[in-house]
């Protein structure tokens, strides 16, 4: 008899391992993932058999989530009765209009009632459904960047852009890369070698963006393959209700979990399809703080769910547990939502509050136990808190607050150089505090080991650890096929004086990312440290030909010309360059020189006033005025 029920236990483990090896090799059923011949096809085509949900998409947040700059897509206040935005640290100040149909931000600087400095941007695109904000973003050759105002709708307020506040207005210079774009618009066109350069954009996120790519299910359909989804699943497209629960929320907090993005080794933001684990391709962070259960940002909508007891003891709780993705969260009936807690709770009245109380609320349980809460990313916006708790005390985001660690909430076990990538993102995007790079290195000295290892070489380059690096080379011709470290390793050269290795990295960086003005920026001045104007002068000239408002290559157009006995050419490169920023110190030293150079003593004269006013630090120019006042 015992070996009997030895044998059926050692057949059902058998029976167990056979079907556990099966499931794990099992091939995903949806022929539109993973696929190279399934391709993108446009919400237009989608909309041909899909009428009704295209009508009410197009009404969502996602659907609105980016479209070209107009009147109509606009819902910010244009009218007089709102005061020019001022950056009182930078001391610029802001205003958008319109020219007929055409949107433009102006920024202009003031001494008393003179203009001293007057730039117009033309607005190419509005980023935000209007619920809470407009973005507004400008598009000159392919290279897409943010202007520095907001339009924050809930308070009817312009101000700053979120990031821009508190001295860190980087004006119309950010970029907008990869990691942004894939999550508030449908996928774009984007150059490779660039960080920001798109041949296409699209206007809102699509159907795609969650049933994947759609030419497969569109040629199957117009071929008269029909498949009664009443019956099953039809696996030319994927279908998010059909998915289990842990994809679905994969599939969501690709971008509803906004945090430090962290891509494993070979992947891009291009590269997560529905049905996929997140963690194969990327991990997301998030910072934790002394009172974090009061305080979130914005697009957290994953991780404060994640807090919930609802999400945790039910083991089924996704965003379309009370989402319709298809349909505007204003335009869900609010009893939707009350169902939604009675799926799990039951019918039967369990509310223990007074009816007054209730009613004062509509007699709906996500509003006292999902109240609106202020993020601390966004200020002026406040947005339904997805921690879902019996009694949420909402206080004060403003209080400080200590950062306590980070914690990856899309994947339990994260491995030590993806730990230390989180901190290194941390410390460059949000706080730059020192302590962040001690833990990244502790966690890289655990990690396995590399020839080359670029997370070292980019946490020395943070602790401006220049000689360190170059120590660090495992030889000195030795090459890297990552950009950013050839980047660092020749901007740690040129830090040291040592122009002719930075020359010899910094091409390799522009070798693998010619399209990284960046890179090729540096790459210029380290010609000119090596006193190789011509190839200055021509990687300066390929930079303001790709992008026509790079303000620093002007700066260093003007010295280059200088150098070369140019000094019109150095007057107009320099005028060019304040024209565009009127803080580029080195520009006001070039453009006196310059009108030294040809006798125009009384315009040097002005120039150095003018300089030696915005920056009375600056000991060259002094110099060069006591010069000219001799």
């Amino acid at each position: 008899m015992q070996r009997y029920i030895v044998l059926i236990a050692f057949l059902f483990v058998c029976v167990f391992l056979l079907f556990t090896c099966r499931e794990k090799s099992e091939p995903n059923p949806y022929r539109n993932i993973n696929n190279t011949d399934a391709t993108y096809v446009g919400m237009s085509e989608c909309r041909q058999c899909h009428e009704a949900v295209y009508q009410t998409f197009k009404e969502t947040g996602m659907g609105k989530s980016w479209d070209l700059a107009s009147k109509e897509k606009s819902s910010a206040d244009f009218s007089d009765k709102h005061a020019p935005v001022y950056d009182s640290i930078l001391n610029f100040y802001y205003k958008a209009f319109w020219k007929d149909t055409l949107l433009y931000i102006k920024e202009y600087r003031l001494d008393g009632k003179d203009t001293t400095h007057y730039r117009e941007q033309k607005i190419d695109y509005i980023v935000g459904s209007g619920q809470h904000t407009n973005s507004h973003l400008f598009e000159i050759n392919g290279y897409l960047h943010q202007a520095p105002i907001t339009f924050y709708t809930q308070k009817g307020k312009w101000d700053l852009a979120p990031g821009f506040e508190d001295g860190s207005n980087t004006r119309f210079d950010r970029k907008i890369e990869t990691e942004c774009i894939t999550c508030h618009n449908g996928y774009p066109k984007h150059v490779e070698g660039s960080l920001n350069k798109y041949t296409q954009v699209q206007r809102g996120i699509d159907c795609e963006r969650c049933h994947g790519p759609g030419s497969l299910h569109v040629a199957e359909k117009r071929s008269g393959k029909i498949i009664d989804t009443s019956k099953g699943p039809d696996y030319s497209i994927v279908n998010p209700r059909r998915l289990s629960t842990d994809q679905q929320n994969d599939l969501c907090q690709r971008c509803h979990l906004q945090g430090i993005a962290v891509l494993n080794d070979g992947k891009t933001f291009f590269d997560f399809e529905p049905t996929e684990k997140l963690s194969n391709t990327q991990n997301v962070f998030m910072p934790s703080f002394s009172g974090s259960q009061k305080h979130m940002i914005m697009a957290s909508h994953v991780e404060r769910m994640k807090m919930s007891d609802c999400f945790v003891n039910s083991g089924k709780m996704s965003c379309i547990t009370c989402h319709n993705p298809h349909v505007s969260v204003k335009a869900t009936p609010k009893e939707t939502y009350k169902q939604a807690c009675n799926s799990c709770h039951g019918t039967k009245d369990q509310c223990t509050e007074t009816m007054d109380k209730r009613n004062a609320k509509n007699d709906n349980c996500y509003q006292c136990h999902m109240p609106q809460n202020g993020s601390i990313d966004i200020p002026h916006v406040a947005v339904t808190d997805h921690f879902i708790r019996k009694n949420p005390q909402i206080e004060n985001i403003d209080e400080i607050r200590d950062f306590i660690g980070l914690s990856c909430y899309n994947n339990p076990k994260p491995d030590n150089r993806t730990m230390a990538r989180g901190f290194l993102e941390f410390y460059e995007r949000y706080q730059p505090n020192s302590k962040l790079l001690d833990s990244a290195l502790a966690y890289l000295d655990h990690a396995d080991e590399r020839t080359m290892d670029n997370d070292k070489i980019r946490a020395y380059f943070l602790q401006n650890q220049y000689q360190k690096i170059i120590d660090y080379l495992p030889s000195e011709s030795s090459s890297t096929n990552d950009a950013w470290t050839a980047y660092r390793i020749g901007e740690s050269f040129l830090k040291n004086k040592q122009a002719k290795h930075a020359v010899a990295y910094l091409n390799r960086a522009v070798e693998l990312k010619p399209l990284a003005l960046d890179f090729q920026y540096k790459l210029a001045n380290a010609y000119i440290e090596n006193n190789n104007l011509a190839e200055a002068e021509k990687t300066l000239l390929f930079i303001i030909n790709e992008y026509r408002n790079y303000e620093d290559a002007y700066v260093s157009l003007g010295f280059v010309a200088l150098q070369k006995q140019q000094f019109a050419q150095a007057v107009a490169y320099s005028k060019k360059a304040i024209a565009l920023n009127p803080d580029a110190e080195q520009a006001y030293i070039n453009l006196a020189a310059a009108f030294y150079q040809q006798q125009k003593m009384g315009d040097a004269q002005n120039i150095l006033k003018r300089g030696n006013k915005l920056f009375p630090e600056n000991q060259q120019m002094k110099l060069m005025l006591a010069d000219l006042n001799k």
